[in-house]
This record gives structure tokens, sequence and C-alpha cells, in this order.
């Protein structure tokens, strides 16, 4: 990693965590090619899919905060599967 690349690793470390995701969005965004039209069409019948079971009833939301603490737990191995 070059020296630029540390520093502003190093800067962006010191951001909150939301503006951190942001970041890491973006990021990861500007190393995408243009989107393959399969995938995305692909990607738009899964939505409605699962929007359709959500206003069925089939299929609860949860909090992202929720969400995350049962992933953080599964990480440290304190919950099963």
């Amino acid at each position: 990693m070059t020296r630029a690349a540390e520093h502003i690793l190093r800067e962006a470390l010191n951001l909150d965590e939301s503006d951190r995701a942001t970041l890491a969005g973006l990021l990861l965004g500007s190393l995408e090619d243009e989107p393959d039209d399969d995938v995305a069409e692909a990607w738009a019948l899964e939505v409605d899919r699962r929007a359709s079971q959500l206003d069925g009833g089939e299929i609860t939301s949860m909090r992202w905060e929720d969400v995350r603490a049962r992933l953080v737990k599964k990480r440290r191995g304190t919950t099963p599967g």
C-alpha cells in the first residue's frame, strides 16, 4: 500500500461508523464494472419475491441493530449455527 493510501486509511478509521460504511460502499462501487443485465434482472425478481413475502406475512423483517448483534454473537461463537 502506498503512503498516500495508508494516510487515507488512517484518516478514514477516525470517521464514525456510518461515514466509514458510506465510504466503504463508495469505494467498492468504484471497482465494479457495468452491471450485468441478467444479474440486475435476477436481483429485481428477488426483491419482488421478498417484498411479496413481507406483504403477505410469510416472513417478518428485523431491525438492522438486531441483525448486527446476532451476527456479532454468531461470529464470537456464542450462539449455535
